[in-house]
């Protein structure tokens, strides 16, 4: 889940998530020549699919590209095939990475049933270019390294353009309310906004030929950087630089313990995603409304927007009034209260060994 730094990932600026402590889990096993036999507990039905070949249009893609990602490396299986069964209370198309969470838990579990040690930036790696280039979500790579990289009781200050990174404590306490909306990222607006980065971007160069990635345009700069770009080019990059300066703000204000006014930030980081990238919905508008009316010391939007979860910042005293605010709110006008949940920073994908036999597990 990410605290703040939403849609500066794939325009090369800092990101700042936390694991949470929902799990998708792979269990692995020997297969046949060339071939993956999978099983998940979301559908209970097996796919096997040829993954040198075409990939299906199902969750399976994302294993076939992790498959084709550790070849690529020189991490083979016996015969390469595998059969892979996964389980996972973490929400598909809520904004909680839960296409990270399995691409981490495949990478990591296929690599020790191949005998291969990977790092965690390693296993980010792999994750990552199984949704972007082989599924073709054009994602950043903050949701796989989290995954992979974090630590209990912190996030990650993760810089996207270098990957330079490092942990930042954090005390808070947050309740992630789920809207219940629903969103697929392979098509549609999220690609939509990519390009029109890209699209600012290039335009961009003709005044500042060395910039390389759009977060890096000077936050001193908006004036001139809005004359340069028509609409919607100039929203659009509006938001990434002012939520690149947010974002390393934060981690400034996270690192000594000043929670209070990173909330600030959160409320600052939704109304750019809801007015300037239009990535927002009613149902998360609402849900950040309330826990403003009821006191929480910040939220926003999380997952990259278009339906999903919002995050709220709150006092321990408060946490319960504000969530019993925030269904009370929500169920008025959609007629249905939205599932709240208590998060804590958790860690990332580790191994766990189910048999003595060659059968091994990773959970992200």
């Amino acid at each position: 889940m990410n605290l703040i730094g939403e849609h500066t990932d794939y325009n090369g600026g800092p990101v700042l998530p936390i694991a949470i402590a929902a799990r998708t889990t792979a269990a692995v096993g020997p297969g046949a020549p060339e071939t993956l036999e999978i099983v998940s507990t979301r559908d209970g039905r097996p796919h096997h699919i040829q993954w040198k070949g075409d990939l299906p249009d199902h969750w399976g893609a994302y294993v076939a590209g992790v498959m084709r990602e550790l070849w690529t490396l020189g991490v083979r299986l016996p015969q390469d095939g595998a059969r892979v069964a996964v389980s996972s209370d973490v929400p598909v198309g809520a904004g909680l990475s839960s296409s990270a969470a399995l691409t981490v838990a495949t990478a990591r579990a296929l690599a020790l049933l191949a005998g291969a040690s990977l790092a965690p930036r390693q296993l980010a790696a792999v994750a990552y270019r199984a949704e972007h280039d082989h599924v073709g979500v054009k994602c950043g790579v903050m949701d796989q390294t989290i995954a992979a990289l974090a630590r209990p009781g912190h996030a990650l200050l993760l810089e996207c353009a270098t990957l330079a990174h490092r942990h930042i404590p954090f005390r808070g306490r947050l309740l992630l309310v789920d809207t219940g909306v629903r969103r697929a990222l392979g098509a549609g607006a999220y690609n939509e906004r990519t390009r029109e980065c890209r699209a600012a971007l290039e335009r961009l160069r003709v005044d500042l030929p060395e910039l390389i990635w759009l977060a890096a345009w000077p936050a001193g700069w908006l004036a001139r950087l809005k004359r340069a770009l028509p609409e919607p080019l100039r929203s659009r990059a509006v938001h990434v630089v002012s939520e690149t300066a947010r974002t390393r703000y934060g981690a400034h204000l996270l690192a000594r313990g000043r929670v209070g006014a990173f909330g600030r930030l959160l409320y600052e980081s939704h109304e750019s995603l809801r007015r300037l990238y239009e990535c927002s919905t009613p149902e998360l508008d609402l849900v950040v409304a309330a826990a403003r009316r009821a006191g929480a010391l910040g939220a926003r939007l999380t997952g990259a927007g278009w339906g999903g979860a919002a995050l709220v910042l709150v006092s321990s005293k408060r946490e319960r009034g504000i969530a019993e605010h925030i269904r009370r709110a929500f169920a008025r006008t959609y007629e249905r209260e939205p599932e709240i949940t208590t998060v804590r920073a958790s860690g990332g994908a580790r191994r766990e060994r189910i048999t003595a036999s060659r059968r091994r597990a990773s959970t992200a």
